[in-house]
């Protein structure tokens, strides 16, 4: 069974309540210093496509299309194993997703908080 999966901005403070902190990005976000992010694990590969990121552009209006396009990814083999792991972390953690994005409800981190949910 899923524990608590929630987003939020890899830039935001710290939280004893975050539980394990996974940065689903593709690319560091820029400024941060490694050390400043006090993540657990960087899943860099359950982050969508390079084509796919560069599409989107953080559009809102493409958000239902890269929804869709992202949740077919995560079943290639390129995704398939971090995609994997992320839902194992999730069945025994609690666990945040975070990105770099300014809008983290359209983001891939929600995309993914979602689908986790959806495998329980």
């Amino acid at each position: 069974m899923a524990k608590q999966i929630t987003c939020r901005r890899v830039y935001e403070e710290t939280s004893s309540r975050d539980g394990k902190r996974v940065l689903v990005d593709r690319v560091w976000p820029r400024g941060m210093r490694k050390e400043e992010a006090h993540l657990d694990e960087w899943l860099r590969d359950v982050a969508p496509s390079t084509d796919l990121r560069k599409w989107y552009g953080h559009e809102p209006s493409r958000f239902t299309e890269f929804r869709r396009r992202y949740l077919a990814e995560l079943r290639d083999a390129g995704h398939r194993q971090a995609a994997t792991h992320l839902r194992d972390l999730a069945a025994h953690d609690k666990l945040t997703l975070l990105t770099a994005t300014k809008d983290v409800d359209h983001s891939q981190a929600a995309v993914l908080a979602e689908w986790l949910s959806e495998k329980r």
